[in-house]
Parts: C-alpha cells; sequence; structure tokens
C-alpha cells in the first residue's frame, strides 16, 4: 500500500480529478494549502509600496492506493497537472504500513477498496 501526496495548481484540480477518475481512482482527500516552490513568488504593488508575495495557493491531494494502482495514479496526475511550466507542482510516495476502515474493521488492502 501507498500514499501518494501530489500539489497541483488549484485551477489543474478539475483535469487532475477527470483524468483520475478515468484512470479508475475515485477516492481522494484534498485540502487547500500554500506554499512556494522554485516559482520564489511575485511582487505586487498595494497602495504605493511593493509586496513580496511568496506563499502561492495549492491544491494538495491524498490519495492511499493499492500497489497495482500506484503508476495508474501517478501517471493520471501527470496527465491532468502537466502545463510544462514552473509550478506545476510535486508528487510524494508514501509506504503506507496499516490502513483501518473505521466502519466495518477491515484492515489493510480491503480498507482501501
Amino acid at each position: 500500500m501507498k500514499l501518494i501526496i501530489a500539489l497541483i495548481q488549484p485551477e489543474k484540480l478539475p483535469d487532475v480529478k477527470t483524468s483520475l477518475y478515468n484512470a479508475e481512482v475515485y477516492k481522494m482527500t484534498v485540502t487547500n494549502a500554500i506554499g512556494c516552490g522554485q516559482q520564489r513568488g511575485y511582487t505586487e504593488m498595494y497602495r504605493g509600496v511593493g509586496e513580496e508575495i511568496n506563499l502561492l495557493k495549492k491544491v494538495r491531494l491524498e490519495i492511499a492506493v493499492n500497489e497495482d494502482f500506484v503508476q495508474k495514479t501517478i501517471d493520471a496526475i501527470i496527465k491532468g497537472a502537466r502545463t510544462g511550466n514552473i509550478g506545476d507542482g510535486k508528487i510524494f510516495v508514501l509506504d503506507l504500513p496499516e490502513c483501518i476502515r473505521i466502519r466495518t474493521g477491515e484492515r489493510g488492502k480491503d480498507a482501501i477498496g
């Protein structure tokens, strides 16, 4: 089992969701996040004073998958999120030692579904 965490541009979320659904990946958690990477932000003028904005809006996807869905999930995220510009995001793949479905008490592969 793996936990896939992806940080993407907010405007790419509909494309990523469509791509994931086409890859038969339906379960995910989506949260808003702010952060910066290689983009380093931008400068904005407010009442004549320049202000550095370096924390940019991002969307964080968390998807727990069984081993046979790892590559399909990664490929779907890349397909939906890639623009070819700096700031497209990152994907992290972590080992997931345990998963428990609260409703039924199922564990492991069966709990992920």
